[in-house]
């Protein structure tokens, strides 16, 4: 009987701590290391996604611009981290975004052109196919300026003259060549100087430059700067002679510097491309739909920055663009009706 019982008491017992260990709590998963990478879904997501935005000298509209752009894209997308980036424009921007360096530049459509297709001051780096288009913005007005005193009057009047015409291969250098070679003059009949904005205007203030080429929105705050302490002088560029530049080099057009832009009392024939806002194929559809949507939805925020932006219409977004969109931006474009 005294075995019987203790078998009674040992088969109790084990019951007992068999019940006891099932009834403890499930253990909880292991917490992630912190700083450590979650396992990748296989699913592209913009997260963590830095903009950098490529605009122009500090006192020119594509540094005014791009800094809009970059805070709205700051304040509009949580995933996007924006700088911006001043450069000698246009030339140094296409070449930037073609090599990857970049991810958003604003740029002139006849330059851009060239790094697409790897001619003009892009012959020797060659061309790069995978810039893509963001949106079409404004015209970019090529104003040839001096001031009083110096005798010149009309493009034929800077034979001879020392001119500012631009960072090397800068839109404006670009624009500066095409427009002599439209009157019969090549850098041989000029005393060329390679000046940004704020350097031809401060030279011209000190008389040592003679007359500028800045191709830029109206108005150009170096202009007006300018025009505070001297008598300014919009050179005229005249439609016919816009005309046979056009045929040689397309994508310009005529256009005129209204009076009063800068103190001029009359209106003022001049030549024109367009500013464009460029990416490249590497950044993600989402992000170019995103930055896309972001512009077209708060251009108010632009137009108050800088009166250039005035022209930014979204019907007109692919007006003088000279390479294919990005299709985030076509994305945009289509549900927004205004691309079939």
């Amino acid at each position: 009987m005294r075995k019987i019982s203790l078998l009674l008491v040992i088969i109790l017992a084990f019951s007992l701590v068999a019940t006891a260990c099932s009834s403890e709590p499930a253990e909880e998963p292991e917490a992630p290391v912190e700083g450590e990478e979650p396992a990748e879904s296989g699913e592209e997501t913009p997260e963590d996604q830095f903009v950098t935005i490529l605009t122009g000298g500090s006192s020119g509209p594509y540094f005014a611009l791009g800094g809009a752009l970059s805070n709205l894209i700051n304040d509009k997308l949580s995933y996007a981290n924006s700088s911006v980036e001043s450069t000698g424009a246009s030339a140094v921007n296409s070449t930037k975004i073609g090599n990857n360096e970049a991810e958003l530049a604003l740029a002139m459509n006849n330059v851009v052109s060239f790094a697409y297709e790897g001619t003009e001051s892009f012959a020797e780096k060659g061309e790069f196919k995978n810039l893509r288009g963001i949106a079409s913005l404004y015209p970019n007005f090529v104003q040839v300026i001096t001031v009083e005193g110096t005798g010149i009057q009309e493009i034929e009047d800077l034979k001879g003259k020392r001119v500012g015409v631009g960072a090397p291969g800068s839109g404006t250098e670009v624009d500066a060549r095409n427009v002599l070679a439209a009157h019969g003059i090549t850098y041989d009949d000029i005393d060329q100087d390679y000046l940004s904005y704020a350097e031809s205007v401060e030279q011209m203030k000190n008389g040592t430059v003679d007359a500028a080429f800045l191709t830029s929105g109206l108005p150009n705050s170096t202009i007006m700067d300018l025009s505070t302490t001297n008598d300014v002088v919009i050179v005229p560029i005249r439609p016919e002679m816009v005309e046979e530049l056009a045929a040689q080099v397309p994508f310009y057009s005529s256009e005129i510097i209204p009076a009063g832009t800068y103190d001029n009392e009359e209106d003022v024939y001049t030549a024109a491309v367009k500013s464009i806002l460029i990416t490249n194929s590497e950044v993600p559809e989402q992000v170019a739909y995103d930055i896309t949507k972001t512009l077209f939805e708060n251009l108010q925020a632009m137009r108050d920055t800088h009166s250039a932006a005035d022209h930014i219409d979204i019907e007109k977004f692919n007006e003088g663009m000279p390479i294919p969109l990005h299709p985030g931006a076509e994305r945009y474009y289509k549900e927004a009706g205004v691309l079939e």
